[in-house]
């Protein structure tokens, strides 16, 4: 509750926070309109391999020229102004900044990123949920043994769930379950780049007038997105992945504590300590009531009827019985929050949602029937989406993670549903990144699991 009074009083003894940004897109650019109104934090620099995105970036989002005119890092420390860059290895290593946030979207890309800047003693704010979902628990745990802080990015779904949850286990409720709302219905499964407008009833004259990413667009339609980020939570919760992925159960507000708890207890859950998604649509496209489409959610059991007789007065939502809660936040603004990650990363030391421990995978699975020869194109694309399972799993059957399914070539068919594994492909590129992958199965994944990723 203090993190703006501390970060005055910094900033009153001359000392502003300094901030890397790596990657100008749209999680970037509202980064940057928040920045320049908050006193005492200054972005020294942003990178992007298009030094004119970030240009147009910064002008989109209010930014004078004269602010963002420093020739050097050194220039933009002494001047207060920001320096533009493509070199995103000098910023991580440049003595004056503090924290980097990653903001590309790209999971390779993120890893590289996040070493860089671990190697260089900055803490970093990984708003890349693609890089953190792969490899996000050695990252954390190489940060922590140099000091550092390695978060999630407050403003997006899985820092807050996090948030929800931390809030469910320091009142001493039993946590039952966490997650998200959506719109999904199960026929997005298979949507690709060329049929995602269509699922959101956009015509071809609509999209052209804009700039919309479709693989963007379509890795939150399939599926994709949802499973990265509940995976993640998963990692930074200890909650677990269902053993056959997502089920997108439609639940409004007021059916979030009677849907998700446990099917024994009449709920929809196999068992209790899930992450699960609440669908804003049923199955026959009918909207949920009072859906949280933009909202994130826990559920929780009171410890006794003490407590329980508690939750009645003072108007919680709550199943039939009673004994079963929700809470939940209806809206996230992503880049515009995510300052709090950065202020909280130095000024406390303390992350907003970290990966703890290896506990769950986003893994490649077929989109159709694929066949040897065949190239998959990664997060969003034609060929595959990403179910969220338990490490468990996927390490027992070597699963690709869906991080490293782009631009790779099949060995083998791999039929429709079915979990890619690595010996299905031929991975010759990215290996830098894949090492890491496999530190992180050998050091940190279940130890009744199979063969490493």
């Amino acid at each position: 509750m203090n993190l703006s009074n501390m970060l005055a009083e910094r900033n009153a003894k001359g000392k502003p926070i300094r901030v890397g940004l790596i990657g100008a897109g749209k999680f970037g650019s509202m980064v940057l309109a928040q920045a320049r109104k908050i006193a005492g934090y200054h972005i020294v620099a942003v990178a992007d391999l298009d030094k004119q995105k970030v240009g147009a970036s910064l002008n989109r989002t209010g930014w004078q020229k004269d602010e963002y005119a420093a020739t050097s890092f050194s220039d933009a420390m002494d001047t207060g102004r920001t320096f533009i860059t493509d070199d995103a290895k000098a910023m991580c290593e440049f003595d004056g900044i503090e924290c980097i946030i990653e903001a590309t979207g790209h999971p390779l890309f993120g890893v590289r990123h996040a070493l860089m800047a671990i190697d260089s003693g900055k803490h970093i704010v990984m708003v890349n949920v693609e890089a953190d979902v792969m490899c996000g628990p050695i990252l954390a745990q190489k940060a922590r043994a140099k000091g550092l802080v390695y978060s999630m990015a407050y403003g997006d779904q899985p820092a807050f769930i996090c948030e929800l949850v931390d809030w469910v286990r320091s009142c001493g409720f039993e946590l039952i379950s966490a997650g998200k709302g959506m719109n999904f219905q199960p026929e997005y499964r298979y949507s690709t780049p060329d049929t995602v407008w269509g699922y959101f009833g956009w015509s071809e004259e609509f999209v052209a007038k804009g700039d919309f990413n479709p693989k963007m667009y379509n890795s939150f339609t399939d599926g994709t997105k949802a499973a990265i980020e509940m995976a993640a939570v998963a990692n930074g919760t200890g909650l677990d992945c269902p053993d056959d992925g997502l089920a997108f159960y439609p639940a409004g507000l007021h059916d979030l504590a009677q849907t998700f708890k446990p099917v024994s207890e009449g709920g929809r859950l196999p068992k209790s300590g899930l992450v699960d998604i609440a669908a804003s649509q049923e199955p026959d496209g009918r909207e949920v009531v009072n859906n949280i489409r933009y909202g994130m959610f826990v559920t929780f059991r009171a410890p006794d009827e003490y407590t329980r007789d508690c939750f009645g007065q003072y108007g919680l939502l709550t199943d039939k019985s009673g004994w079963y809660g929700s809470m939940w936040r209806p809206f996230h603004l992503i880049g515009l929050e995510t300052s709090v990650s950065v202020l909280s990363a130095v000024l406390r030391g303390e992350p907003t949602g970290t990966p703890r421990e290896f506990r769950a995978d986003a893994v490649a699975t077929a989109k159709s029937d694929l066949k040897a020869g065949d190239w998959l194109d990664g997060e969003g694309g034609f060929a595959t989406w990403a179910k969220a399972i338990p490490a468990t799993l996927s390490t027992r059957i070597d699963a690709l993670p869906m991080g490293l399914a782009h631009k790779v070539k099949l060995k083998r068919d791999v039929k429709r549903d079915q979990i890619v594994t690595m010996a299905d492909v031929e991975l010759t590129d990215d290996l830098d990144v894949a090492e890491v992958r496999r530190e992180q199965v050998a050091t940190m994944g279940p130890k009744t699991g199979g063969a490493a990723a």
